[in-house]
Formats: structure tokens, C-alpha cells, sequence
């Protein structure tokens, strides 16, 4: 069954194309639906395709040398992912796993390629999203080179806080899951959970429904930089 043209329209790689092309591509999308902790692509994979998120959330997953589950991203609704793959035509570099129940859709290699460089909008959703993807790398390098634990925590906050209004709070759109981001930043998710609570009790965060709203940033801030920390 084709995919709805509107939904495709939302879709970064295709929101500047014709709906002519629009209309022959939902007849070549293959779609597929996961499920909470499903494997959407295999490390080692060489024939996924480019990965087209319609709805829900992903995380990209890899694993240190003595096994510990490490997450390197998210892919939120409207994004794509597997791109270096298809470029290179070298295997997937990591696991991507769904942390949400999920509506995906994916366009075989020949025909990503094709999309992907046979127009200036295209090439440039592309470079778009390797530059994302080198910033994201770069910022999450920086958080795990803190020194404890609570900093991170408060790092990788502050990395998916976004501004909320003319007043300098920020906030979190349905933050992951404390599990999420103990992978993203290697500690527990006790660990994880004891920041929160201590945060919110200091009323740096507070919770508006799914979402979490910076208030006080710059003691956020402080928690980073290690001048604000939970009494021992």
C-alpha cells in the first residue's frame, strides 16, 4: 500500500520534492512497523537501505570493548538514518534500535543514492544530516569526558534542552528514558534517577507533562562545570 504523499512531504529527504516524484517514490517505500527494544538495523548489515522515520523514536547503539551498551544518538520523527552506509556502501557501523514504537519506511540503496544526489536539495539534506552528526559526535565526546557521573547527566541535559520561550527557560520534548540516557553517557540508571530528583528539588527542573522544563539554566550550568553538586 503507498505511503500517503502529506506524510512523505514531512519527511526531511522529501519535503522539497514535486509530488510527482513524491508519487512514485510511496509506490517503491517498503514500510514497517517496530516495536519498544526492537533491532531496526544490525551492526555488520550491508543491505538496509536508507531508513526513513515516519513516526516515533529511534537511538543509534554501540558497545564498548567490555560490553557495555553505549547509545551514540537519537533519530526523532521526520529524520533518516543509515546514510553512511549507503554512501559508502561499507557495512552499518552500529545498531539502531527502537525506543519507541515506531513507523519506518525504507527506500532500497539504489534508489536512496539516486535521491539522495540527483538534486541540490537533496545533497544538501544529506550534508545536513553529517553535519548533525559530526556536531552530535563532537558535543557527546565532551560530555563523557567529564569527570563524574552527575555531571554528565546535567551535560547531556543541557545537549537536549532546546529554548521554550522569551523568559530563558528551556526544555526537554518527552525526554528519554532514564535507561536512555544512562547509555548515552555510561552510568546506571540509579545514577541517572538520583540526579533527576535531586535537580528537581532544587527546582532547576520541573516536569510539564512528558516534558521537562529547564527553569533555572544556569544552575544547570553550574552542575556541569562542577560548582553545583549534591551534597555527600
Amino acid at each position: 500500500m503507498p505511503i500517503p504523499i502529506p506524510i512523505l512531504q514531512g519527511l526531511k529527504l522529501f519535503d522539497q520534492l514535486p509530488t510527482q516524484r513524491l508519487d512514485e517514490l510511496s509506490r517503491t517505500l517498503s514500510e514497517r512497523r517496530v516495536q519498544r527494544r526492537e533491532v531496526v538495523v544490525k551492526l555488520g548489515d550491508r543491505d538496509g537501505g536508507l531508513g526513513l522515520l515516519i513516526e516515533g523514536r529511534l537511538q543509534s547503539v554501540n558497545f564498548t570493548l567490555d560490553g557495555k551498551e553505549v547509545g551514540t544518538g537519537f533519530v526523532d520523527a521526520g529524520d533518516f538514518f543509515g546514510e553512511l552506509s549507503v554512501i559508502d556502501g561499507r557495512p552499518a557501523p552500529e545498531y539502531v534500535i527502537a525506543v519507541a514504537p515506531s513507523r519506518i519506511a525504507v527506500l532500497d540503496r539504489d534508489r536512496a543514492r539516486e535521491l539522495m544526489f540527483s538534486t541540490p536539495a537533496g545533497a544538501a539534506a544529506v550534508a545536513m544530516r553529517l553535519a548533525q552528526r559530526l556536531r552530535e559526535s563532537a558535543a557527546h565526546k565532551a560530555v563523557l569526558a567529564l569527570p563524574s557521573s552527575f555531571q554528565r547527566v546535567c551535560a547531556q541535559l543541557t545537549t537536549l534542552a532546546r529554548p521554550a520561550c522569551d523568559d530563558g527557560t528551556l526544555r526537554i520534548h518527552v525526554p528519554p528514558t532514564h535507561q536512555e540516557i544512562a547509555i548515552m553517557i555510561n552510568t546506571s540508571r540509579e545514577t541517572v534517577t538520583r540526579t533527576l530528583q535531586y535537580l528537581l528539588g532544587m527546582q532547576v527542573l520541573e516536569r510539564d507533562g512528558p516534558d521537562l522544563v529547564v527553569k533555572k539554566p544556569e544552575l544547570l550550568r553550574q552542575a556541569v562545570d562542577g560548582a553545583l553538586a549534591p551534597v555527600r
